[in-house]
């Protein structure tokens, strides 16, 4: 008798652009597995919802991961420890970046009785893994190399024995959900990131609006809500839709968009998830090689080599913002038109007097 395909559960625990980017892996995953469940954060949980191949997500805040993690509570441990129990998964796989560690989450999975657990990790780990795969075969990664985010993941599972099936793409993809209507192209400016080093300063997403509404496009604003990039951005845009989407929303408006300008963030992620180019305002934090919008024609723009380069600050290190603060907004417009060619059509040009605002 052929053997039984396995119950997995995979676990990424970090926000909504990390959740999207091992979306590949995961395919390949469900492609080979009788059901595939997915362990993500809080924060993750809207992009997982909208993978396909996951049959169900499950959600833990837990306490080794996060912008600001949660407290150790011996109770929400013990009660996943119970749920992980229950579902009698034979194997799982710890999808991590390179800075993380996925030893805690094994440990928890092999108290939970999973038999076979596999992460990528430089640290020794026990019998916690029972596949230790490397991101870079026969020596440790000093942190900017390594490959992609997608492509790491997707290695991961190929080691875990889920290799991709002949011409499976790598591309980013969500279920489906409706497109946002217009009558016009537009562009989308999403001018915050969730880590404030990523976010280029609320006066420069004002003058990207102004600048490409100059230029002859519709803009469209997203963004949470109280966000300052997003408040300034909106007050010039045609539409602003700061904090007035869920996140299938949202997906929405960018699959709708000809362009989408924004951060080192999720929606960045989620708009090459349906298709859609990207100008990508890029902090060196974080190496863009392993963080760039993934499979979809991409504009980097933001200083590479700037101090802050490979810091992972979370607020900027450097006086000024430097790496974004050089961006000009014709650069932005540059970009967006490099990718998809000059608006169609006529519009009315901004007021001198808003783009005067814009820049107070």
């Amino acid at each position: 008798m052929p053997e039984r395909a396995p119950r997995v559960l995979a676990v990424r625990l970090d926000g909504l652009g990390d959740v999207l980017l091992t979306g590949p892996a995961l395919r390949q995953v469900a492609a080979r597995a009788s059901r595939l469940d997915l362990l993500v954060s809080p924060a993750g949980s809207p992009a997982a919802q909208l993978l396909p191949g996951v049959d169900e997500v499950l959600v833990v805040d837990a306490p080794w991961c996060g912008y600001t993690p949660a407290a150790v509570v011996p109770g929400v441990l013990d009660r996943l420890l119970h749920e992980l129990r229950s579902r009698h998964y034979d194997e799982a796989l710890v999808f991590t970046s390179y800075h993380q560690s996925p030893l805690p989450m094994a440990l928890l999975l092999k108290w939970a009785g999973v038999a076979r657990v596999s992460g990528t990790s430089d640290a020794y780990p026990g019998s916690l893994l029972d596949v230790r795969h490397r991101r870079v075969a026969g020596g440790d990664d000093p942190g900017t190399g390594g490959g992609h985010e997608v492509e790491a993941a997707r290695a991961l599972a190929t080691a875990a024995g889920f290799p991709p099936a002949p011409g499976e793409d790598d591309r980013l993809r969500i279920r489906p959900v409706p497109v946002h209507a217009a009558s016009r192209p537009y562009v989308v400016v999403h001018p915050s990131a969730s880590v404030p080093s990523r976010s280029p300063l609320p006066t420069l997403a004002g003058e990207v609006v102004v600048a490409l509404r100059g230029a002859g496009w519709d803009v469209v604003v997203t963004g949470p809500p109280a966000d300052a990039g997003s408040a300034i951005a909106g007050s010039f845009a045609d539409t602003d839709l700061a904090g007035q989407t869920t996140f299938p929303g949202l997906a929405g408006v960018l699959a709708g968009a000809a362009c989408v300008v924004a951060p080192n963030t999720g929606p960045a992620h989620l708009a090459a998830a349906v298709g859609t180019p990207v100008v990508s305002l890029f902090s060196p934090v974080v190496p863009a090689d392993r963080w760039a919008p993934w499979g979809v024609p991409t504009v980097v723009l933001g200083d590479q080599q700037a101090a802050c380069r490979g810091t992972r600050a979370r607020q900027c290190p450097v006086a000024g913002h430097p790496c974004l603060g050089g961006i000009r907004p014709q650069d932005v417009v540059d970009a967006v038109e490099s990718l998809v060619g000059p608006p169609p059509g006529e519009r009315q040009p901004l007021p001198a007097h808003r783009s005067e605002e814009a820049r107070a």
